[in-house]
């Protein structure tokens, strides 16, 4: 893959950002560190995580993804090669958006992979019990102090985005760059709309997360298949609607002509939308993560883009 780097504020990254999500969960240390040789190899340069996983999974405390990438950084010396995207606010022992817990979680990360800057940096989750102006101030204090590069939000309402951005600009403070929507094929209507609009109107780079549906737009989720997968029953729900099949047909049919898997069609249907810089999938193994690398050789017509996007329908 030759990568057309995008721009993401002052970062330069690549169009597909590699999701740090299955490191050290589904994904063992070394299985993680044969991913991240293949996608930086592969021309890649941006690594999701974020501090709380996987604490979902038992006896995870949380921030093994982060630990998980920080060696690999140090064994294979490539911290100049990538740029690290994480989250705040999810993590166990560091719950919530205050600004000094903002402070000790950011430090917390910084130990855990092993460096003395982070590219990219979201709050992971809204808290409303803290004022946008208490998180703005406490993220710009993190990159004046050189901890943080670029700062951005995932899951918030679009009138506390809407109030964070213009505290920024009317306090001369740091401004979000970007946003992590959850937006993919058969779920358009999360991120359409005004939030899209939002990012239109400020400049904000998209990363979509669950770009490929929890695995559902690899195409290996059929009537009659079981996959053994901790995502399975996330992604499998797909096939009960109508928009999940046509999707898959569309993407079949597409992936068909173009000879290449529907996972790189339904992630080059996103590269194609609106303010949209770089979605965001994870991979277990090499084989899952070849046809994620393709999208970047992969460019689909207007033609291919509108039978997608009538497949999947208007949002809701």
């Amino acid at each position: 893959m030759t990568a057309t780097t995008r721009a993401v504020g002052a970062l330069q990254v690549s169009p597909l950002c590699l999701g740090g999500n299955v490191f050290g969960w589904t994904a063992d240390e070394a299985q993680s560190f044969t991913v991240l040789d293949a996608y930086v190899d592969g021309g890649g340069n941006l690594v999701d995580t974020a501090d709380s996983y996987s604490s979902w999974a038992p006896g995870n405390p949380g921030g093994v993804s982060e630990t998980v990438i920080g060696r690999w950084l140090a064994r294979r010396g490539r911290r100049d090669d990538v740029r690290v995207a994480t989250k705040v606010g999810a993590h166990p022992d560091f719950k919530g958006l205050s600004r000094e817990n903002i402070h000790r979680a950011a430090d917390a990360s910084l130990a855990r992979l092993g460096v003395d800057h982070i590219d990219l940096y979201y709050t992971h989750f809204d808290d409303e019990s803290v004022p946008v102006e208490e998180i703005v101030t406490a993220l710009d204090e993190l990159v004046t102090a050189g901890k943080v590069r670029e700062i951005a939000v995932s899951n918030i309402s679009t009138e506390r985005l809407t109030a964070s951005l213009e505290f920024s600009r009317d306090a001369g403070k740091a401004r979000y760059v970007a946003i992590q929507p959850h937006y993919n094929l058969v779920s358009r209507d999360t991120y359409e709309g005004e939030r899209q609009r939002i990012a239109s109107e400020w400049g904000l780079a998209a990363l979509p997360y669950w770009s490929l549906a929890a695995g559902f737009l690899t195409g290996k989720y059929r009537p009659g298949v079981e996959v053994a997968s901790e995502r399975a029953g996330g992604a499998a729900r797909h096939l009960e609607t109508e928009r999940g099949r046509r999707v898959l047909a569309a993407l079949d049919e597409i992936a068909a002509a173009r000879g290449v898997a529907p996972a790189t069609i339904a992630l080059a249907w996103l590269l194609a939308r609106p303010t949209v810089v770089a979605p965001i999938a994870s991979a277990r193994t090499l084989e899952q993560l070849k046809p994620l690398l393709t999208v970047n050789e992969l460019t689909l017509t207007e033609a291919e883009v509108e039978h997608l996007t009538r497949a999947s329908g208007t949002p809701l």
